[in-house]
C-alpha cells in the first residue's frame, strides 16, 4: 500500500470511527460524515488519474455532487430539529416521539 493510498484510508477510518464513537451533537456526526465523504472524492480522484481512462473521470463528479446532496439534506435536518427541540444533541431526539 502507497502512502498516499494509507493517508486516505486513514483519513477515511477516522471519519467513520468519529461517527461511530462521537455521536453526542448531530453537528459533529455531520461534520464526520463531511470528512469521510471529502477522503472518498480525492481518493476516487487519484484513482481516476491513476487510471488514465476518459470513463472512471466523471465518477468523482459523481460522487461530489452526492456528497452535496447529503449536506444540504443533513443541514436541512439540523435546522428543523435546532428549531423543534432546541438543541442538535443526540440524546433529546426520540423517534418514537414524532
Amino acid at each position: 500500500m502507497t502512502p498516499v493510498h494509507f493517508t486516505f484510508s486513514s483519513a477515511f477510518m477516522l471519519g467513520l470511527t468519529g461517527l461511530t464513537f462521537h455521536r453526542t451533537h448531530l453537528l459533529s456526526a455531520l461534520l464526520c460524515l463531511e470528512g469521510m465523504m471529502l477522503s472518498l472524492f480525492i481518493a476516487l480522484s487519484l484513482w481516476a488519474l491513476q487510471l488514465s481512462s476518459i470513463s472512471f473521470s466523471a465518477s468523482p463528479l459523481l460522487l461530489l455532487a452526492f456528497s452535496a446532496c447529503e449536506a444540504s439534506a443533513g443541514l436541512a435536518l439540523l435546522v428543523a430539529t435546532a428549531r423543534t427541540h432546541g438543541s442538535d444533541r443526540m440524546q433529546s431526539l426520540n423517534l418514537l416521539q414524532c
